[in-house]
Protein backbone atom coordinates (compact mmCIF):
# COMPACT_ATOMS: atom_id res chain seq x y z
CA UNK A 1 0.00 0.00 0.00
CA UNK A 2 2.87 2.33 0.82
CA UNK A 3 4.39 1.76 -2.62
CA UNK A 4 1.06 2.61 -4.27
CA UNK A 5 0.83 5.86 -2.31
CA UNK A 6 4.40 6.75 -3.27
CA UNK A 7 3.67 6.09 -6.95
CA UNK A 8 0.49 8.19 -6.73
CA UNK A 9 2.44 11.12 -5.24
CA UNK A 10 5.12 10.85 -7.93
CA UNK A 11 2.46 10.81 -10.64
CA UNK A 12 0.76 13.85 -9.10
CA UNK A 13 4.01 15.82 -8.89
CA UNK A 14 5.26 14.86 -12.36
CA UNK A 15 4.95 17.81 -14.74
CA UNK A 16 6.31 16.16 -17.89
CA UNK A 17 2.84 15.33 -19.16
CA UNK A 18 1.63 18.91 -18.75
CA UNK A 19 4.64 20.26 -20.62
CA UNK A 20 4.07 17.78 -23.43
CA UNK A 21 0.44 18.90 -23.75
CA UNK A 22 1.50 22.54 -23.85
CA UNK A 23 4.08 21.86 -26.57
CA UNK A 24 1.53 19.85 -28.55
CA UNK A 25 -0.95 22.73 -28.44
CA UNK A 26 1.79 25.17 -29.46
CA UNK A 27 2.83 22.99 -32.40
CA UNK A 28 -0.82 22.71 -33.42
CA UNK A 29 -1.27 26.47 -33.39
CA UNK A 30 1.91 26.98 -35.44
CA UNK A 31 0.74 24.36 -37.93
CA UNK A 32 -2.62 26.08 -38.35
CA UNK A 33 -0.89 29.43 -38.91
CA UNK A 34 1.45 27.95 -41.52
CA UNK A 35 -1.38 26.25 -43.39
CA UNK A 36 -3.45 29.45 -43.35
CA UNK A 37 -0.47 31.41 -44.71
CA UNK A 38 0.02 28.89 -47.50
CA UNK A 39 -3.65 29.08 -48.46
CA UNK A 40 -3.60 32.89 -48.52
CA UNK A 41 -0.41 33.02 -50.60
CA UNK A 42 -1.76 30.39 -52.98
CA UNK A 43 -4.95 32.41 -53.54
CA UNK A 44 -2.88 35.54 -54.19
CA UNK A 45 -0.59 33.76 -56.67
CA UNK A 46 -3.58 32.21 -58.44
CA UNK A 47 -5.20 35.63 -58.83
CA UNK A 48 -1.97 37.10 -60.18
CA UNK A 49 -1.53 34.27 -62.70
CA UNK A 50 -5.15 34.70 -63.75
CA UNK A 51 -4.75 38.39 -64.38
CA UNK A 52 -1.48 37.78 -66.26
CA UNK A 53 -3.14 35.15 -68.46
CA UNK A 54 -6.02 37.51 -69.19
CA UNK A 55 -3.62 40.33 -70.08
CA UNK A 56 -1.72 38.12 -72.48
Amino acid sequence: MKKLMTMARQFRDDENGAAMVEYTILIGMITVAVIASIVIVAAWVTARWGSLATAL
